[in-house]
Formats: C-alpha cells, sequence, structure tokens
C-alpha cells in the first residue's frame, strides 16, 4: 500500500499536523505500507497518483491546485483509490464544489470546544469497532454545510444534549463526526476529530484513525 498524507495549510495551520504525520507514519509501519508526508502539492500530478493506493488529506483553505490536479484527484478516487479525511480535511477547497461533493460536505463552523458525549452509528464498522457505543472526548466540533445524511453512511455523531445545541449551525441539529461512503469505485472516509494534538497519543483514536484506513484500502469490511 502506497499512501500520501497532505498536511498543506491554506487556512489556519493546525498544531496536531507533526503528531499526525508520526501517528500515521507508525500505523504504516505496522501495516506494512509506505506512508509519505508532505505539504507541497505540486507533487498531486495524475503520475505521481498513478502511483498511490490511499490519499490523506489534512488540509486547510483553498487548495492552488490547477485544473488537472483536480481532475487527477477526482478520478483517483472513482477509479477505485482511498481517500481518508481528517478534521480540518473539510475546512478546505470552498473553491472546489467538486470536492465537497467527494467528501460529503464542508465545514460550517465550530461553535463547540469542549467535552462532549459522542454517539456510534456503526458499531460494527473497522473504525467504530475500538470505541463504545457513547464515549466523551474533548475535542474541537465542526458542522458542516453540504452535508446530508441520506448521501453518505454516518458512523458517529455528537450527542446534542451534551452541548448548547442554540450555538449550532443547522435546523435539523444533525451532527455527524464521522462517516463513510462509495465515490465511483473508491472510498471515502472522514473524520472530524483530531483538532487536540493530546488525541494523536491516545490508543483509542489511533485504533481509530486505523480502522478509517484499513475500511478505506479494502482490508477490512
Amino acid at each position: 500500500m502506497n499512501v500520501l498524507m497532505v498536511c498543506y495549510s491554506g487556512g489556519f495551520e493546525h498544531s496536531y499536523l507533526p503528531d499526525a504525520e508520526v501517528a500515521i507514519k507508525q500505523l504504516g509501519q505496522q501495516f506494512g505500507w509506505k506512508v509519505t508526508t508532505t505539504h507541497l502539492l505540486r507533487l498531486l500530478t495524475p503520475e505521481n497518483l498513478a502511483k498511490l493506493d490511499m490519499l490523506i488529506f489534512a488540509t486547510s483553505g483553498n487548495l492552488p491546485l490547477d485544473d488537472a490536479q483536480k481532475e487527477a484527484m477526482l478520478a483517483f478516487v472513482r477509479g477505485g483509490k482511498a481517500f481518508v479525511g481528517i478534521h480540518n480535511a473539510a475546512d478546505t477547497s470552498y473553491d472546489w464544489p467538486e470536492y465537497s461533493a467527494m467528501l460529503g460536505g464542508w465545514f460550517a463552523g465550530h461553535p463547540w470546544t469542549q467535552e462532549v458525549n459522542i454517539i456510534v452509528d456503526d458499531p460494527a464498522h473497522p473504525a467504530m469497532r475500538p470505541l463504545p457505543r457513547q464515549f466523551r472526548v474533548y475535542d474541537e466540533i465542526y458542522t458542516f454545510k453540504n452535508w446530508d445524511r441520506a448521501r453518505t453512511h454516518v458512523l458517529m455523531h455528537l450527542g446534542n444534549s451534551s452541548v448548547d445545541v442554540s450555538k449550532g449551525t443547522r435546523a435539523d441539529h444533525d451532527y455527524a463526526l464521522a462517516w463513510c461512503h462509495d465515490y465511483g469505485a473508491g472510498r471515502v472516509i472522514y473524520t472530524a476529530l483530531g483538532h487536540p494534538d493530546t488525541l494523536w497519543h491516545e490508543p483509542w483514536f489511533l485504533a481509530h484513525i486505523a480502522g478509517c484506513l484499513k475500511w478505506a484500502a479494502r482490508l477490512e469490511e
């Protein structure tokens, strides 16, 4: 498995990124994968993508990609490869609607940075198996626009009773925090957790990330 993790910060630069890069590389070593991390968007060429099996995005802001790079990236996933989005992967590429459609939605705000209750929707999914049916975590909780539960498979969502829901951004108060779906012949999975640096040193969270990667790679169903 040949994996590229992209950590370009065109907007807010998250302090967790160095911890995440190390953690993803360590998981790659465990799985016997080749994992490369980069901040260089020029590496997203059709030629380089053809050598990859998985893209991981932890990007922010608009990405200075040309049309050929954008189409190559979407074709990469549609053609049967894997895409994993982490936290701020939803807070990026606002000038690229096709990216939002592929990922499943865009960041709409983070009204709650606090300890929250999270409810697991699919406990049998590889990304959710390491987690209890409900758990508490301190994180920066995203809300989403251009997102619809009917267009994806929700893995976990915010327990609204643990927050002041009046600060939210959605009339339906449906705040998913991880989801997955097919995109063409490829697989897309997104987790909204991961803002605190410390999470990237928590065994349960790393097991969650490992499950995301394995599902996207079709190693676990």
